[in-house]
């Protein structure tokens, strides 16, 4: 079996679609993108496969990983992982509907029949929050995520505070104590502001704080950890197994969160997962993109032990009105029961795609970028 040829789908909200033809006519589907770098990573992905796969063996996933990796004197970062990311989610999809099972279990076989899934929640205003959040706990969420504040300053007033606060405090409120609930810094908040907050925040019984600073503050993640009970994680940002190596040493992190779309696909999304659970840290899988990519993640949580919850933006509750979810053929694939999604047993990634309702929405033109965001003095804010 030879790789033949590729296709690219730039289709609504933010999403990069790739299709890759083998002349045996088994197709793979994967999802490359940075979001609000999409332009950029489909040229990533158009080099990569023109200069190194088109008549390859595509069932060699793993010799194609690291000749993808090697190939440039310069590698990682965002753009070459998440265009190598969704290369490998299409090659494994081939190579499972070649051997006609599910890629998880072509990894090792699956450990859980269902995984628990958490829903983002969305807003600023305490009482909105909180009567979107209990809402979600009535259609069937156990979980639930949501940003800590939205600019926020090196150095705050004790206004801005309680008021981030106030929201954290409604949302437990609102979903009550049999739910879960994380804090997203999202490397808003500044390393001297961060432990004192991760303490404010520890009467709320949290299921993890992340990105309580920004990545390229990584040294510092153990030091926030030692200050508080709260259960530290980040990773959404990170690249690769080697971006999580020190961080798992230095014990910075009790739960990490790589995405599928940007650490070099399930290949390494697999590795990543092996590797902390040498350290005993769990992993959150990020994930708020399309179907192709929430597909490519599962592969990994159903067959690694330290996986024990995912993240989801799909309305899997709803799957007959959900808009993200018309890009599949039966929009009810994810069977999503009293907060988790069971095991999906298709072949490859376990999805098909409608590809007429893909090539008729990328007729749209998509063009997101990540908003930029100033403080009122005029200097530009975390987003």
């Amino acid at each position: 079996m030879q790789i033949t040829d590729f296709e690219l789908f730039a289709v609504p909200p933010r999403w990069l679609l790739l299709k890759l033809e083998t002349d045996e006519g088994i197709v793979g589907w994967g999802e490359p993108i940075v979001q609000g770098r999409l332009e950029t990573v489909r040229a990533a992905v158009t080099e990569l496969i023109e200069a190194y796969l088109l008549g390859a063996d595509p069932l060699r996933t793993e010799y194609h990983w690291r000749k993808l990796y090697q190939s440039g004197y310069f590698r990682g970062g965002p753009i070459l992982m998440s265009a190598l990311a969704g290369i490998d989610h299409a090659l494994w999809d081939i190579k499972g509907r070649h051997y006609g099972a599910p890629v998880h279990e072509l990894l090792g076989g699956h450990v859980r029949d269902k995984l628990l899934v958490y829903q983002w929640l969305g807003g600023d205003d305490p009482e909105d929050v909180a009567a979107a959040a209990k809402e979600d706990r009535e259609r069937g969420y156990r979980a639930f995520k949501f940003n800590f504040a939205r600019e926020f300053r090196p150095i705050e007033t004790p206004n801005a505070v309680d008021h981030a606060v106030e929201r954290v405090a409604a949302i437990r409120d609102a979903v009550g104590d049999d739910a879960f609930v994380g804090v997203d810094f999202h490397g808003r908040v500044s390393k001297p502001m961060a432990a004192d907050l991760v303490q404010r925040l520890e009467q709320f019984d949290l299921m993890f704080i992340d990105q309580p600073l920004l990545p390229e503050q990584d040294e510092s993640f153990a030091d926030i950890a030692e200050r508080t009970t709260v259960p530290i994680a980040t990773g959404e940002r990170f690249y690769s197994r080697y971006d999580f190596k020190q961080l798992l040493v230095d014990d910075g992190v009790s739960i990490i969160q790589p995405d599928v779309t940007h650490v070099g696909g399930i290949s390494e999304m697999r590795k990543i997962a092996s590797m902390a659970e040498a350290f005993d840290v769990a992993v959150v899988p990020h994930c708020p993109l399309g179907p192709i990519a929430f597909a490519a993640s599962l592969q990994v949580g159903f067959c690694a032990q330290n996986v024990v919850m995912h993240e989801q933006d799909l309305d899997l509750h709803a799957p007959t009105t959900s808009q993200r979810l018309k890009v599949l053929e039966n929009p009810e694939t994810f069977r999503f029961e009293d907060g988790y999604v069971k095991r999906p047993t298709g072949p490859g990634l376990g999805i098909e795609i409608d590809e007429a309702h893909i090539r008729e929405q990328a007729q749209t033109q998509v063009n997101w970028y990540n908003p930029v965001w100033h403080h009122e003095d005029g200097s530009v804010a975390e987003w």
